[in-house]
């Protein structure tokens, strides 16, 4: 027992390092992304491309955020964001209640079409879905850029596999208790299944805050652009200052870093526990 001690310790200490060395190479990118953002581009460039920042330009994150106007932008894709997670999660859940504790016909079969969505990729229903929009008269609004995606087959098939691992004494028991699908679905599902919620919250938000392809397909007036949008334009328009872009990237994924950094314990738990049942 005593000399289990030590291999444990030195195991221990093995997994630290790579951990450790893992880290590095994940954060390596962002961290040179911060130094070239800092940098002025000549003098960076003329130093050699050093790993450290050259003539720093302390008002860059001001510049960016102004001459990209990415506060107007952040706002819409906020909106849009907010949307989209939020009609996700409903009929996520709906949905994944459903296939998970409804009998009724076909229901196989329909979860099979569900999940064969996943493999067609925007652009193969870009152009029908650009033309329903035009029809609606949806383009440059908050309903032509959130419509297409009110519903995923992802969050669904994610929160069935979540509400599959509640166990059948547990369902049995609120029904003794005279619980309906509504009453058992918000009392006993959800709370049961919370990591794996927050989890798809996550997903959900990072699809919709970072997409590009759509709103660049609906929006044709810039007091609709989203804040993708607003970083292709600024970097197009900053060519010479390329720093900007970088600076402007960055602001954009603040929101990103927070919340993973925020629900990252229960991205972890509730993609580990939709993978337990089939």
């Amino acid at each position: 027992m005593a000399a289990d001690a030590p291999r444990s310790a030195w195991r221990q200490a093995g997994w630290y390092v790579v951990l450790t060395g893992l880290s590095v190479v994940v954060l390596f990118p962002i961290y040179m992304t911060l130094v070239r953002a800092l940098s002025t581009p000549a003098s960076y460039f003329r130093e050699g491309q050093p790993l450290h920042p050259v003539d720093i330009q302390w008002d860059v994150f001001a510049r960016a955020f102004s001459e990209g106007d990415l506060g107007s932008k952040a706002v819409t894709s906020a909106v849009v964001t907010a949307l989209i997670v939020g009609a996700q999660l409903v009929t996520s859940v709906v949905a994944a209640y459903a296939f998970a504790f409804l009998d009724f016909p076909g229901r196989r079969l329909l979860f099979a079409a569900f999940m064969a969505t996943l493999m067609l990729p925007i652009e193969v229903t870009l152009i029908a879905n650009v033309q329903t929009m035009r029809d609606l008269g949806w383009l440059n609004s908050y309903q032509g850029l959130a419509g297409p995606f009110l519903a995923t087959a992802f969050g669904t098939f994610l929160l069935r596999q979540g509400f599959l691992g509640i166990p059948r004494d547990l369902r049995d028991a609120a029904t003794l208790d005279g619980f309906g699908h509504l009453a058992f679905l918000r009392r006993v599902a959800l709370p049961v299944t919370r990591p794996v919620v927050a989890s798809f919250t996550v997903v959900s938000f990072l699809s919709a805050w970072n997409q590009y392809t759509w709103p660049r397909a609906v929006v044709t007036e810039g007091r609709w652009e989203t804040i993708q949008i607003g970083l292709r334009s600024l970097s197009a328009a900053t060519v010479d200052q390329g720093n900007i872009g970088l600076a402007a990237a960055l602001l954009a994924s603040l929101p990103v870093f927070a919340l993973l950094i925020f629900l990252q314990r229960h991205l972890i738990r509730g993609l580990t526990a939709g993978a337990v049942k089939g």
